[in-house]
């Protein structure tokens, strides 16, 4: 079937994009290490069944290194990064944080060329200008509502440091990768993750709030589909656009999430839908094809 990789693709950047607005939602009630536990831990139950009935093994015969790196990588790229997400969407909004976001290819970029060598060439040093640029406006888009302006830059610097630690655990995990079967590396960050958030959850005064997520309470309306569309559904379509067309194109495709955010957040978050916004979304977007295809 033509373009089945494409469509896998966009269909990725919808399901996500849904998937935040959901996640918006759950902020509103949920701390964000609390909804980052409740998604870690729902999404690696999920995992853990998809390979068991896939014929996978969860431990087999794999090098003790590959565990080791993956479980660096799901430390940083997941507990901790995914935390300063949701501090980041609750702060400024899907629609700027889907903004902040477009950051993710251009350190990754760099990351790999700090720990891997992997070079970079003039046209992806352009476009990180241009995705920084992009950023840099959002930090003088209108904020939420009841939100100031301070509030909207360290809401932002949040993001950033999300999408500086996503990018570091990517890369960390990216030789293991190369050997491994994605949905088990993705299984395997995922337990690690919420094995090491599990003990910190106790061990916090407001452990009882925290753990109270995972009792089925009004607000698992939100959270329960947003983990199940965010944290299962878009990775197995994100698997399975890079699978069937070029990584290149399934990355750019990806990313217009930017967009589908931008829209979503305007008709169900009733966020301001502002020139300024689409003008940092398109110099974004533009950055991140010339990171890619550079």
């Amino acid at each position: 079937m033509p373009y089945v990789g494409e469509l896998f693709a966009l269909g990725a950047a919808a399901v996500w994009a849904v998937a935040v607005i959901l996640f918006r939602r759950s902020g509103e009630t949920m701390s964000p290490f609390s909804l980052n536990l409740f998604r870690v831990g729902v999404s690696a139950v999920l995992l853990i069944g998809v390979v068991l009935i896939s014929g996978g093994k969860l431990v087999g015969d794999r090098p003790l290194s590959d565990f080791l790196w993956l479980a660096a990588s799901g430390i940083v790229g997941i507990a901790i990064s995914d935390t300063f997400f949701h501090r980041c969407l609750n702060m400024v909004g899907a629609g700027i944080n889907a903004v902040v976001d477009c950051l993710y290819p251009p350190f990754v970029a760099v990351v790999a060329f700090l720990l891997l060598d992997e070079q970079l060439g003039p046209w992806q040093l352009a476009g990180m200008v241009l995705v920084i640029g992009g950023v840099v406006i959002t930090t003088r888009a209108i904020p939420p509502e009841g939100t100031s302006h301070r509030d909207l830059l360290i809401g932002i610097l949040w993001g950033v440091a999300a999408m500086a630690t996503l990018a570091l655990g990517v890369v960390w995990a990216k030789p293991v990768l190369e050997g491994n079967s994605v949905v088990w590396a993705s299984c395997v960050r995922q337990v690690v993750s919420f094995a090491v958030m599990a003990p910190v959850a106790l061990a916090l005064p407001s452990r009882r709030e925290i753990w109270s997520v995972f009792k089925p309470r009004p607000d698992w309306k939100f959270s329960l589909p947003g983990t199940i569309l965010g944290s299962f559904l878009a990775l197995l379509l994100w698997l399975a656009g890079m699978k069937y067309t070029e990584a290149g194109a399934a990355a750019i495709l990806n990313q217009t999430s930017t967009v589908f955010i931008l829209i979503l957040a305007a008709i169900f978050l009733h966020e301001p839908f502002t020139a300024r916004r689409w003008v940092a979304a398109g110099l974004a977007l533009i950055g991140i094809a010339m990171v890619t295809f550079g």
